[in-house]
């Protein structure tokens, strides 16, 4: 056998039971700078999001968890983690901005549509990190949390939403997006200082 195949971690599904991989956060779209339309009824779930966001990205710190950031890259093909979030600093809320910059130890994709998966490397890198669960923070829970999390179960991801770490634009909207995650997804929703990682 050769050696990178030694090396080679385990996709999902060679997995021999569920469970033996591990838990990643994906913090998706919180470099925002909120110049857009329904930018502030957005800012205001947002801020109230901020803390469980938080939270969890620490709560996965401490538990040696992958934490990857997934943005929007707003249509610039060459921008990088570093100008997005330089970008959204300047922006209208530098509040909801500057607590939650990537930390050093993050991965960080790009993504140029609603859901975390579309033609990026995301479920690669998962791959890669030996990911069976994925743990979905951020905004816009009706629209790229949703999104993100139908395409983490299409793929065999085990998925959990932290209710309390993700942001919405309508609330009964969002309510409808849980609900059909939790039923339609198996996705377990739970607070951000309980979600598992």
């Amino acid at each position: 056998m050769a050696e990178s195949e030694q090396r080679r971690r385990p996709r999902r599904y060679e997995h021999d039971r569920p469970g033996e991989g591990r838990t990643a956060l994906l913090v998706v779209d919180m470099l925002n700078p909120y110049e857009h339309e329904q930018a502030e009824e957005l800012a205001k779930h947002v801020a109230a999001a901020l803390p469980g966001i938080q939270a969890l990205v620490e709560r996965a710190g401490e538990a040696e968890a992958p934490v990857v950031y997934v943005n929007d890259n707003f249509g610039d093909w060459n921008s990088s983690a570093e100008e997005l979030a330089a970008r959204a600093r300047e922006g209208d809320h530098p509040e909801l901005v500057e607590p939650i910059l990537p930390p050093p130890e993050a991965s960080f994709v790009i993504k140029a549509r609603h859901n975390a998966f579309y033609q990026t490397p995301l479920e690669y890198l998962l791959d890669q990190m030996g990911v069976e669960r994925v743990v979905i923070a951020g905004q816009v829970t009706e629209q790229c949390i949703l999104y993100s999390a139908l395409d983490a179960y299409v793929r065999h991801f085990r998925v959990a939403i932290p209710t309390d770490a993700v942001a919405a634009i309508h609330d009964h909207l969002a309510e409808a997006a849980l609900e059909m995650a939790e039923r339609n997804l198996s996705a377990e929703l739970c607070r951000a200082g309980e979600c598992p990682l």
